[in-house]
């Protein structure tokens, strides 16, 4: 079973995506990150990141661009860059609906782009469909293979 990892400032946003996961019945582990810079740390196991059993190396990353020191932008640029982080997938979830950031963000090899919905139902189903089509569609690489 995937982790799943989610960048992801606002607390509010952090507590309903968790809510949401258990109302879909998704028992894969979330966990988070409240910036580009602790998402970077995560992924390249530094400080507080670095015990692999309580950090494992996520199979899916939830992507906000708005964040703090290092934003979505610069944390998806680097890890698809680097030949070891490359291949987790990124869906980009955001609350910015600008056509700038969606190119963008396909051009700097984001996998999805998903505005975040306003409504707790709207995220349920948000949810829903992502864990259908990430969790249980779609094959993933294994977490942690080494690059090709």
């Amino acid at each position: 079973m995937i982790t799943i990892l989610m960048a992801e400032d606002d607390a509010d946003d952090r507590l309903m995506t968790r809510e949401a996961f258990q109302e879909c019945r998704l028992g894969n582990p979330l966990q988070f990150v409240t910036d580009g810079e602790e998402l970077m740390d995560y992924l390249n196991r530094r400080g507080k990141y670095a015990d692999e059993v309580l950090y494992p190396m996520p199979g899916l990353i939830l992507l906000d661009l708005n964040m703090p020191r290092k934003d979505g932008r610069e944390a998806l640029r680097e890890i698809k860059s680097d030949p070891a982080l490359r291949e987790i997938p990124v869906v980009v979830l955001t609350t910015s609906k600008a056509e700038e950031d969606v190119a963008t963000s396909y051009c700097d090899g984001a996998n999805s782009f998903i505005t975040k919905p306003v409504s707790f139902a709207a995220l349920i189903e948000v949810v829903r469909t992502l864990g259908k089509y990430w969790l249980q569609i779609v094959d993933l690489p294994a977490p942690g293979q080494p690059p090709r």
